[in-house]
């Protein structure tokens, strides 16, 4: 088992830049990619961006230059840094792992762009 806890969320104005975290723990050593997902209302859950284990990522095209992924293996912890946030990056983020082909999710975390 994978237990995921974002933290970071918040309402930030247009152009602004936010930080979430997520923090894994249980089965750690199990996991083999991490990525982060988005829900806006009235949506699909969508891929923001992804990072395995050996540090490959990719991302949505949308969020290729403004949003950057990485981890830090030591504190399993990955973050997904937002700069330039658009109104349209609205949306819950949920943190995801994927382990020994089993699928985890966090609670997710609300990111609101609004002036």
């Amino acid at each position: 088992q994978v237990q995921l806890v974002e933290s970071g969320g918040g309402l930030v104005q247009p152009g602004g830049s936010l930080r979430l975290s997520c923090a894994a723990s249980g089965s750690i050593f199990s996991i083999n990619r991490m990525g982060w997902y988005r829900q806006a209302p009235g949506k699909q859950r969508e891929l923001v961006a992804a990072i395995t284990s050996g540090g490959s990522t990719n991302y949505a095209d949308s969020m290729k230059g403004r949003f950057a992924i990485s981890r830090d293996n030591v504190k399993n912890t990955v973050f997904l840094q937002m700069n330039s946030l658009k109104p349209e990056d609205t949306a819950v983020y949920y943190c995801h792992a994927m382990a020994i082909g089993r699928s985890y999710w966090g609670q997710g975390t609300q990111v609101t762009v609004s002036s």
